[in-house]
């Protein structure tokens, strides 16, 4: 009999994918399978290689709805079978999330297990709506309360007397569709009429949504609100707080949808800074990066490195490829020898110094013309080495040998176009659901061009198209020119040519548009 898996019931938190424990990425990391809540934000299934499957808790019996005991079942079965399951559950495991029961099915079953916690969302929400549950003038306790108890006990067994009394900040967990209930509730029994309410929902995530009242009016207001669960109720003085402590709500591209372009490798970074923003970062991959079929050019350039004066990078994937292949070759930077290294900018040189190296040259103006209008004098009579891409243009061989170089080109690693998007990703995009999109290359504003059509053209087939409202941002003017050609509108391009460039045209782009909406 094999040797069972070890089960992970991890709290995911309330949507923010920054907000996940170390330890629950630990555990992702390492996982064989993931089954994780419809709550679950699903970016957090990058950290992961495994099978991920999504599960979601209903008494239906509609496609897709698992009950609780299938579950269970299902955490058992797969740790028998000798994998490493996370069980990924929004917000905390334990805060009306279910997770003891799940740890008492492994405990019966003999499965090793282990709860991580999680930020559990009447925290978070309140945090990211501006509230501070305890406050020594407000509130000196806390009490968190389910809005929805389990239908099978018949009855309430909330004392809202006690509740009604309570000498802090109320808390109710899946309340918004009680929610004339509960205040009515708490009137019944004595809680001011005027006691300050706020209804969050879908907390810390880009579409969140507050809205404010009293005991008396909050069931109307929800009403006239359009909110939308998953949301919490929040009952007390700490709600007057929000107009001085909120934050987050006043993020600029908060319910922005983004689209990142990046190869999938190579959009972490841009997701975050999104987030940062208040957007929601959709992954649309226009190509991937491969390394070079044949390493022969790149190994026999790095074996005679001592006769090039200067290494240049124009992209900060070549500066991965080649130099990961130094390193591949048991060699490591002192390989450069004297080489003196240009970057085309300033992403570039951020990539090279990961590998610890300053660049000599990064030109003012970031593009393959900047750098051949500065380094073209440096370089006459000398031999200059390229790692480049298996595309691209020929700017830089033409200017420098101009300048009298000796320029040797080597193949660092593949470009090449995506296929297709993911049925999701793709069908986002041609309901017109993504905002923007963030065109980083001419190659990618070319393929994205036959990938919005054919995503246009599926969604049409099925009757269900609406046309193409998503605003397009360039980085660069020769991305415009390659996105123009291939027929596509651009709405505003980046005064630096980097990413975070395009997200500040796109904030531009945004705010202006709000703007005008007054």
């Amino acid at each position: 009999m094999s040797t069972p898996g070890t089960v992970y019931l991890v709290g995911a938190g309330p949507g923010d994918p920054g907000l996940l424990t170390l330890r629950g990425l630990e555990c992702l990391q390492k996982a064989d399978l993931v089954l994780y809540d419809g709550l679950v934000n699903p970016l957090l299934l990058r950290h992961t290689r495994a099978e991920a499957e999504r599960t979601c808790r209903a008494e239906s019996a509609a496609s897709g709805l698992i009950k609780q005991d299938e579950i269970n079942d299902y955490l058992v079965a797969a740790a028998k079978a000798g994998k490493t399951v996370v069980r990924l559950k929004g917000g905390d495991p334990y805060i009306f999330g279910r997770g003891s029961e799940e740890a008492a099915a492994l405990a019966a079953a003999g499965i090793p297990f282990e709860v991580v916690p999680g930020i559990t969302a009447a925290t978070a929400a309140a945090i990211y709506a501006g509230l501070s549950l305890t406050h020594r003038e407000e509130a000196s306790a806390v009490a968190f309360i389910t809005g929805h108890e389990d239908p099978a006990k018949g009855v309430t067994v909330l004392d809202y007397t006690a509740l009604a009394s309570f000498p802090g900040t109320l808390v109710f967990y899946m309340g918004l569709s009680r929610v004339q209930n509960i205040a009515s509730a708490l009137m019944s029994k004595g809680k001011p009429t005027e006691t300050p309410v706020a209804v969050i929902c879908r907390a810390t995530t880009p579409f969140q949504k507050t809205v404010q009242g009293t005991l008396a009016t909050i069931a109307n207001d929800v009403k006239q609100g359009g909110l939308h669960a998953p949301s919490l109720v929040v009952v007390g003085n700490c709600v007057r707080l929000r107009e001085t402590v909120g934050w987050f709500e006043n993020r600029p591209l908060l319910g922005v949808k983004l689209g990142i372009t990046r190869p999938e490798d190579q959009v972490d970074e841009s997701i975050a800074r999104a987030c940062e923003l208040g957007a929601q970062p959709v992954v649309l991959p226009t190509i991937e990066i491969e390394h070079p079929a044949d390493w022969g050019e790149v190994d026999g350039a790095i074996r005679r490195l001592s006769r090039f004066a200067w290494l240049v990078f124009t992209s900060g994937n070549g500066v991965r490829h080649f130099m990961g292949r130094v390193y591949e070759l048991g060699l490591d930077a002192r390989a450069l020898g004297t080489c003196q290294l240009a970057v085309v900018g300033r992403e570039t040189a951020r990539s090279l110094a990961a590998f610890g190296l300053k660049a000599d040259l990064v030109p003012a103006t970031f593009r393959a013309e900047g750098l051949v209008a500065e380094l073209g004098p440096l370089v006459a009579g000398k031999q200059v080495l390229w790692p480049t891409a298996s595309r691209g243009r020929d700017v830089l061989i033409e200017g420098l040998t101009q300048a009298g170089a000796q320029v040797t080109a080597v193949v660092a690693y593949q470009n090449r176009d995506i296929s297709h998007w993911p049925p999701v990703e793709r069908d986002a995009f041609a309901r017109g659901e993504i905002h923007y999109v963030g065109l980083s290359s001419p190659s990618i504003a070319r393929n994205f061009a036959r990938l919005s059509a054919a995503a246009v053209s599926v969604a049409n087939a099925g009757s269900s198209g609406t046309g193409l409202p998503t605003k397009l941002v360039s980085i660069s003017p020769l991305t415009t020119e390659a996105a123009r050609e291939a027929g596509l509108e651009i709405a505003g391009e980046a005064a630096e040519p980097t990413w975070d460039g395009v997200l500040s045209e796109i904030t531009r782009l945004h705010l202006l548009a709000e703007e005008e909406s007054y």
